[in-house]
């Protein structure tokens, strides 16, 4: 026999909120653990295809390009400004190239392939017990 239906208007019974939670929390950990195992595989082969070297080039030409356009155009509002005293077009250009060059370090030193070497794979709580 087959449930009676449900009257125009109501809505069917709907299964308690912890089971449908804890249906949820197991998939978002399944999700997690196959992304997490999937980088930690990527991780160790430590191969990069030329689209990842060529995604790099840009992020590194990028992280240097903003802050320095941003440094020059600060300086030449602040020459506008206070036209006496030093140029801080150059002044902005320099703190731009400083500031631009330890951000491309930072993400080159981010990935890993600054000494040819991947960075190790995060640790989970499992290997931390």
């Amino acid at each position: 026999m087959s449930a009676a239906p449900t009257p125009p208007g109501s809505r069917p019974p709907e299964q308690p909120r912890g089971d449908r939670l804890r249906r949820e929390n197991a998939r978002l950990e399944r999700t997690i653990a196959r992304k997490a195992a999937r980088r930690a595989q990527s991780l160790r082969a430590g191969r990069h295809s030329i689209w990842f070297g060529i995604g790099m080039f840009g992020l590194v030409g990028w992280a240097v390009a903003v802050p320095t356009v941003a440094g020059i155009a600060l300086g030449v509002w602040l020459d506008r400004r206070f036209p006496d005293g030093p140029s801080w077009a150059l002044t902005g250009l320099v703190c731009g190239v400083l500031l631009g060059s330890f951000n491309a370090w930072w993400w080159v030193r981010r990935t890993g392939i600054q000494d040819g070497a991947p960075p190790e794979p995060p640790r989970t709580e499992e290997e931390d017990a």
